[in-house]
């Protein structure tokens, strides 16, 4: 036996370091990875020479897009005053009218569409000027997402002299530069850079449904390339179609009025909650500004062509009539929002019609100002800023997303919490004749 073993343990060693040689050498072919292949620099555009050691990342971008293969050079683009160190500055800043050269068609897409609209929507809020600027024209907040809406001559300066000139564009929010590609723009990733969050989750709806489900298990290949998987483009940007409009909109509203007549009475207290309609119920100089930023539709052949819209995408995958039941729950639940909404607007109303809290003097009139947004001055009114901007956003969105999660548990079940406690402000600030609660500094005198 140990004659045995002496002679067979070299041969089992032998075999043992054999295999895993070759094994070892398998595993290393089977799992190594290639770097990418780098594209050389072209040496007949001298500004990729001059960058490609300056800002090597843009020149590889550049060489890798569809612009590099077809002789579009960063002069067609940016001009030829930059020749130098000394001169960066003279280089033009790449705008929507420099992209309408080669792409007509879809700039004057984009121009109709509510993206076009994004950066004057924002200024348009009557309290933006009471934000850091590095929020909004430094793009660190605000800005950097509503950076794609179409600019006057006077706001690119005023970008270019608060040192935020690359903000003037708008093609590059969603086909980043350099490389401008049309597939990162197909990608629902792209969409969540400023979908996303407190206020516009839609990403979290997106991806936490079945159709974000299904796109996101076809990406990393786990389902056919062929399988059903819509993605944020394939309702909102049909066809390629840069014109993107929704039937309800961002405020869920439109006029005229519905036939519900409890459903129209809370519609009216959530216009005039956002400044749109008076106390008395006719029309102020806000409504100028809802119509030109689009805020929601004023007719209902607007909102009805929308809808067939986003029907005719659903019939792709769902027969219309399923199409058309889903879309009705969903108009179901911001009916019942509204309800919850306008409930808790009159609550704080009636607090500033009997005195009992003080009206903001940058109210024009004896209604909550939903456009102030966070910077209502009372918590009760922070409770209201929020079960509009947050919550009834978040139910009917989810609703309309195919996310049940964001549109009860993170949407209605909050509205709900949030007028009870404003109830619960409101007996205290009534309890007290309005000298505790809302206003300490006041009882304490």
């Amino acid at each position: 036996m140990r004659r045995f073993f002496l002679f067979t343990f070299p041969v089992i060693v032998l075999i043992f370091f054999s295999l895993r040689t070759v094994c070892s050498q398998e595993l290393k072919e089977n799992t190594q990875v290639e770097a990418p292949v780098q594209p050389s620099a072209q040496v007949n555009d001298p500004c990729a020479e001059c960058h490609t050691r300056i800002t090597p990342g843009i020149v590889v971008d550049w060489q890798l897009s569809k612009h590099s293969a077809n002789d579009v050079g960063c002069a067609k683009c940016h001009g030829d005053r930059h020749n130098s160190m000394t001169d960066a500055a003279n280089a033009g800043v790449a705008g929507l009218e420099v992209c309408a050269k080669c792409h007509a068609t879809q700039v004057e897409q984009f121009s109709k569409g509510k993206h076009a609209l994004a950066w004057g929507a924002m200024k348009a809020m009557p309290t933006l000027h009471w934000q850091p600027m590095a929020q909004v024209d430094g793009l660190k907040g605000c800005g950097a997402c509503h950076r794609v809406g179409l600019k006057t001559e006077g706001e690119v300066k005023g970008l270019m002299e608060k040192g935020s000139g690359f903000g003037a564009s708008s093609c590059d929010v969603c086909h980043t530069r350099h490389l401008f590609s049309v597939d990162e723009a197909r990608s629902p990733q792209v969409c969540r850079t400023c979908h996303t969050g407190v206020e516009s989750p839609q990403w979290e709806m997106y991806s936490s449904s079945h159709h974000g489900e299904r796109f996101l298990l076809k990406q990393s290949r786990m389902l056919p390339e062929d399988a059903a998987a819509p993605t944020c483009q394939s309702c909102h940007i049909q066809e390629g179609d840069h014109a993107n409009m929704t039937a309800w909109g961002y405020l869920a509203l439109r006029l005229p009025y519905p036939e519900d007549a409890q459903w129209a009475r809370d519609r009216v207290a959530i216009l005039q909650a956002l400044g749109v309609f008076d106390p008395a119920g006719k029309t102020t100089p806000r409504l100028a500004v809802f119509e030109t930023y689009k805020f929601f539709n004023f007719k209902e052949e607007d909102w009805q062509a929308e809808r067939e819209k986003a029907l005719k995408t659903c019939n792709d995958c769902h027969s219309v009539n399923f199409a058309r039941a889903e879309l009705d729950k969903g108009d179901q639940m911001i009916r019942e929002a509204d309800a919850l909404m306008a409930e808790g607007i009159r609550i704080v109303a009636a607090l500033y019609r009997d005195g009992l809290l003080k009206k903001p003097e940058s109210y024009s009139y004896a209604f909550p100002d939903l456009l102030s947004l966070h910077n209502a001055p009372t918590v009760i009114e922070q409770k209201l800023f929020s079960m509009f901007h947050e919550y009834r956003t978040r139910t009917f969105q989810g609703a309309f997303h195919c996310s049940p999660d964001y549109s009860f548990w993170r949407g209605w079940a909050p509205m709900q919490s949030h007028l009870i406690e404003i109830k619960e402000r409101a007996a205290e600030i009534r309890a007290t004749g309005g000298k505790a609660g809302e206003h300490p500094a006041k009882a304490a005198k």
